[in-house]
């Protein structure tokens, strides 16, 4: 009954911290420690709830061929001559939807609790509360969402959270600029994700996603080939941005100005995952396009590596986590591009379980290191944080791709996809990539906890509000890929678009993935613990120096926006302001020029005295008498134009 009760009141799962959001803001805002409670309660209900209907769903297979799906009237809007657009508010519940419900609320709940460890004795402590729980609220939302304009309103709330919280810290100029940096970046990708829903509306007459979904399987009905095709490009340009893909990553790593809370929760369960999300809800849009999917698979693949370059060079912890958080989300685009929903969101289920653990890890190292985030400055930090530091570990294990750890078995799963569909070049890249995956997430374990011990340090363990988290998600990252293994995928059984495949088990990739995750963890070994003087990697540093300062740079992305701003945006806006003060300014106010002076010179003429208009009059007939004595009466009748 309960379960039934969850299943057909999944709507409850957004609203509660939506609640939650209001109760802060208009009545416990004075009292920290009560918003929290209330932050914490209603988002653990929300996890009851959602676990709940995620059981309710998983034990009913009908739900895998026809999802349940249960929505009301929101607004029509008809105009003369034209079919009337109505849009309803609904809940869409399938095994994909039900997973992300369960995750979302889960991982949010632990990262609340970790919250309050964390943000203890700041002076914005209900403000964040209200914030996190808007935040949970929103993606909640668009996880449930059955039509597109609803899971849009939910992105756009998504975004604005991300703002208010990547900028938390209001009096420090870079978490201003980061929270601008951000929002401008995904507005810019949202404008052409509005365009392919506008499109898709347009060209269907609905954004309903099952209606969608028998519409497009039979497009030739509605549009044309290359119609579909702008639409799909146009839908992807949305995903690019909120997920962090390049060329519009650029915004992700600067999200680190937050509190670490923020981080865990944008880089494991909300916002990045969001774009990775849509993609796969609609991947039955850009499975009629080869073109669109190549896309996918080819910027995923692109990323994954570009962001893994990054990542090796890099200093702060936070920053070296949001550069893997960036190439993992590759990763995923990657597995939807060659056509595996099954492997993108197993990836995505295994990473929210241990990116949330090293973010809180790194959190709990700040916290304990007065937020100190050089790993070069850290060390021996397992000697005093060893629950921080184990339980890192296991992270550390999970996203390198040590069996039996989760991450080994999603990562394998989209190396086995992309190698099955034939995109050699891509499985080449998605190899590599797992090797320098290993080796820098090593290389920031390695310097920071096993280092040599700095003595200006003194490290303390983190409270347990922040370290049963922790614990929690520790067990995530060990156990949460074990649904997918290759010789009893349960995952593949419910999680799949079109037909489930069940292939044989690919020995050869697995031991490669092993191999490659051995060897990058070997090397990190080697060059920054074994070598306690760190004099090899200084030494390769020293030898690649403009290859190590370019990747360093960030291969001058940020620089080349930058540019782009000042000569192009700037240098337009300079020029649109010199035509607009002389071209424009100028006809106008030579028009009014014209007309004064026009005005002067009449006014002569209209003077209002009878001697100056006889005067007048006896010019004109002199002048005519002249005429005629010189010319002839013809001509004066020609200038008196037939006057009687």
């Amino acid at each position: 009954m309960l379960v039934e009760f969850a299943l057909y009141h999944a709507w409850l799962v957004p609203l509660l911290p939506a609640l939650a959001f209001g109760v802060i803001v208009f009545l416990t805002r004075p009292w920290p420690k009560l918003s929290a409670i209330v932050a914490v309660g209603s988002m653990a209900v929300a996890c009851f709830f959602a676990t709940l209907a995620a059981y309710g769903v998983f034990t009913n297979h009908e739900f895998v061929e026809k999802p349940l799906v249960y929505a009301t009237r929101w607004f029509s809007l008809g105009l003369p001559g034209m079919p009337e657009v109505q849009i309803d508010v609904g809940v869409q519940l399938d095994p994909t939807s039900a997973m992300m419900l369960f995750m979302v609320s889960f991982i949010a709940t632990f990262i609340f609790l970790y919250s309050i460890g964390y943000m203890e004795g700041d002076p914005g402590f209900s403000v964040f509360f209200s914030y996190l729980s808007l935040f949970g609220a929103s993606m909640l939302l668009l996880v449930i969402s059955s039509n597109l304009l609803q899971m849009f309103v939910a992105w756009g709330l998504v975004g604005l959270c991300s703002y208010l919280l990547i900028g938390f810290y209001s009096h420090k100029i870079s978490a201003r600029e980061a929270a601008k940096k951000a929002f401008v970046t995904c507005r810019v990708a949202d404008f052409g994700l509005l365009l392919g829903l506008l499109a898709l509306q347009i060209v269907f007459g609905t954004l309903n996603l099952t209606e969608l979904s028998e519409k497009i399987a039979h497009f030739e009905e509605y549009t044309t080939f290359g119609m579909l095709t702008l639409i799909a490009v146009l839908v992807f340009i949305g995903p690019i941005g909120k997920s962090g893909q390049f060329p519009l990553h650029v915004w992700l790593p600067d999200a680190m100005e937050g509190p670490t809370p923020v981080s865990a929760l944008i880089h494991a369960a909300t916002m990045v995952v969001a774009g990775v999300y849509l993609v796969g809800r609609t991947l039955f849009l850009f499975h009629e396009v080869p073109s669109a999917m190549q896309l996918v698979a080819v910027t995923g693949g692109f990323t994954a590596l570009f962001a893994a370059t990054i990542a090796i060079t890099q200093r702060e912890i936070k920053r070296i986590l949001a550069y893997s958080t960036v190439s993992q989300l590759g990763y995923m685009m990657l597995a939807l591009g060659v056509g595996s929903l099954t492997a993108s969101m197993f990836h995505l289920w295994t990473h929210a379980f241990f990116k949330a653990l090293m973010f809180l890890g790194a959190g709990s190292v700040l916290h304990a290191l007065h937020h100190k985030a050089d790993v070069w400055e850290m060390g021996g930090l397992y000697k005093k944080m060893p629950i921080t530091t184990w339980t890192f570990v296991i992270g550390g294990l999970a996203i390198a791709g040590i069996p039996p750890f989760a991450g080994f078995w999603s990562k394998d799963e989209i190396l086995v996809a992309t190698l099955s569909e034939g995109h050699y070049v891509l499985f080449a890249v998605g190899a590599f990539t797992a090797f320098l995956t290993a080796f820098y997430m090593w290389r920031m374990i390695f310097l920071a906890f096993f280092g040599e011990e700095k003595p200006e340090n003194h490290p303390h363990e983190s409270p347990w509000t922040m370290t049963v988290p922790l614990v929690v998600l520790a067990v995530g990252a060990l156990g949460a890929g074990w649904v997918g293994t290759p010789w009893h995928n349960v995952w593949a059984e419910w999680i799949f678009f079109g037909h489930p495949h069940h292939g044989p088990v690919n020995y050869g990739a697995m031991l490669l993935s092993i191999v490659l995750a051995a060897a990058g963890i070997y090397l990190a070994y080697m060059l920054y613990l074994k070598d306690a003087k760190k004099k090899r990697a200084r030494r390769l540093a020293e030898w690649f120096g403009p290859v190590y300062r370019m990747l360093y740079n960030k291969y001058y992305i940020d620089e080349l926006y930058l540019w782009f701003n000042h000569a192009l945006v700037d240098g337009t806006a300079r020029l649109m302001y010199l035509f607009d003060i002389y071209v424009v300014d100028g006809i106008v106010n030579g028009i009014g020029g014209f007309a004064k002076l026009s005005g002067d010179g009449l006014r002569v003429f209209q003077s209002g005295r009878l001697q100056n208009y006889a005067l007048i009059f006896f010019l004109g007939v002199l002048a005519v008498a002249v005429l005629m004595a010189f010319t002839g009466p013809s001509a004066a009748s020609l200038v008196l134009g037939g006057v009687k």
